[in-house]
Formats: structure tokens, C-alpha cells, sequence
């Protein structure tokens, strides 16, 4: 995904995803199977080797308008912490100043909040930013649109945020997809601010849902605007991140087949 002064590519660490998050279409096709390290990294590499190779921390900007500076965030299909192994293989290799050299502070991994994997993330010595999918002001809401807040329910996931170790230069972001009617209340803003106030360094991306064959709508833009005003009213970070490839059915929540058959592949990043 291009940008001024910036790219930012989006991997996949499973084919599907078991996590079945009401609201995303990949969730639509349960776990196929885990990505092996080397597919993992692959979707970072092989876009530099179509455009002739390099080091994504070091090239220059190039003819087709992509960017020197390289951000990579694990968001695409799965969950990276159900496939910690092959996920912190390639991530050691894409965060290695003799590998891919990227910066931590331009690799973020999102999580749906597996606890287990969360604390031993935060050991390891060389490891990416941490985001949180929270999509939800309290547990009921949460129940219904992430069946994992049944096994790892707020307090507990924040408790594990809490108990992170934040670098010097680091914030903990938690994003929070826009579903109209069902949590983008002010009244959903007040729950965020109140179950974020504990934590240090925080900021929230609010993504607009992006339409597919699910039973939810989209927020109005009033309602997104106002949600975010009492977020940074109360002195906790909010960005509205729109996402790309909504025509292609390729923005977030979208990354699953139309249509099946023997040749087909489901879309991994």
C-alpha cells in the first residue's frame, strides 16, 4: 500500500483463521492451515524482487511511487500468535540488521488477544509492536463478536497490557472496527476511554467496517467523528484509519474467496 513518503505491507500468517470474529469475512473460511516461516517472509520479499531487489530499510524511491521507508504489519489472514513459531521465525529474519533489516518501530503485529501468546511475546528479545483488536466497550459485546473474549475476557486481556513491557519509544494500539448500530455509541466511547485509562501509552485506530456478505452495516461518518472526539477529548490517541482495496474486496475483513474451486487459492496478504 503506497503513501507519501511510505509503504506499508500487509502479511498474512495463516491461510483462514480459527478465531471466527463475527464481523470478518475470513473468519468465513475457518483455519486451512498455518503459513510456514518462508511463505511468511516471502510476502515481504518477493514484491522487492519484482522491483529489482533491495533492502526495504535502505532503498530510495523508486519509479513505480513506492516508498524508502517500509512499514509491515502483520494484520492480513490468521492469527499470529496461533502460529507463534513460523510468525517469530520470519519476524526475527524481517527485524535482523543482516536479514531484511527493518526497524521494530516499523513492524506491528495484531493480535485478537491470545493471552498466552501476548506474555510470551513480551519475552521475547527481539519482537515487533503490539496491537489489539478490541472491537468492543465491555464483555457481553465482546462475547458476541469475538468468541475468544469467552477464553480471555477483558480484564484479563488488559491485565496482560498492563503488564507489558513497554520500550522507551513504544504505545500499545488497539484497533476498533466501526460496526453501526452495535458499537459506536458515545456511550461505547466513554466504556473505551474507562477500560484504557489504566494502561501507560496507548493510541486507538477506529476502522470504518468495510462492507461484505455479513448482517452489519457500516457507521455513519457523524458517529465515527464524535466517537473519536471523546477518545482525544479524554486524553487517549484516536486515528480514523480508512482502508485500502475495498473495490477488490481486499481492504480489512475482506481477505477471503467469492468463489471456490480446485485452482483456487485463498488471498493471503
Amino acid at each position: 500500500m503506497p503513501g507519501e513518503g511510505r509503504q506499508t505491507i500487509c502479511i498474512s500468517t495463516q491461510a483462514g483463521c480459527a478465531v471466527d470474529c463475527k464481523f470478518c469475512l475470513t473468519a468465513q473460511l475457518g483455519l486451512i492451515r498455518n503459513l510456514t516461516a518462508g511463505e511468511i517472509l516471502a510476502q515481504v520479499l518477493l514484491p522487492l524482487i519484482e522491483r529489482g531487489g533491495g533492502n526495504p530499510a535502505e532503498e530510495e524511491a523508486t519509479e513505480t511511487g513506492l516508498a524508502a521507508r517500509t512499514n509491515v504489519v502483520l494484520m492480513g489472514q490468521g492469527e499470529p500468535l496461533l502460529n507463534f513459531e513460523n510468525t517469530f521465525a520470519a519476524l526475527r529474519i524481517l527485524l535482523d540488521k543482516r536479514g531484511v533489516g527493518l526497524s521494530p518501530k516499523h513492524v506491528t503485529l495484531s493480535t485478537s488477544g491470545v493471552l498466552p501468546g501476548i506474555e510470551r511475546m513480551a519475552k521475547e528479545e527481539v519482537r515487533p509492536k503490539l496491537a489489539i483488536s478490541l472491537n468492543a466497550s465491555n464483555d457481553e459485546q465482546r462475547d458476541a463478536l469475538m468468541p475468544i473474549n469467552r477464553k480471555y475476557p477483558l480484564k484479563d486481556l488488559l491485565r496482560a497490557c498492563r503488564n507489558y513491557p513497554l520500550r522507551n519509544w513504544e504505545h500499545i494500539t488497539f484497533e476498533y472496527v466501526m460496526l453501526g448500530g452495535v458499537n459506536d455509541s458515545a456511550e461505547d466511547a466513554r466504556r473505551v476511554v474507562k477500560l484504557l485509562a489504566p494502561l501507560k501509552r496507548v493510541k486507538v485506530n477506529l476502522i470504518p467496517w468495510n462492507p461484505g456478505e455479513l448482517p452489519f452495516k457500516e457507521s455513519k461518518q457523524e458517529g465515527i467523528d464524535e466517537f473519536r472526539r471523546i477518545l482525544t477529548d479524554r486524553s487517549v490517541p484516536a486515528f480514523v484509519r480508512y482502508s485500502r482495496g475495498r473495490d477488490v474486496m481486499a481492504a480489512c475483513g475482506q481477505l477471503a474467496l467469492r468463489e471456490t474451486g480446485s485452482s483456487a487459492l485463498p488471498i493471503l496478504g
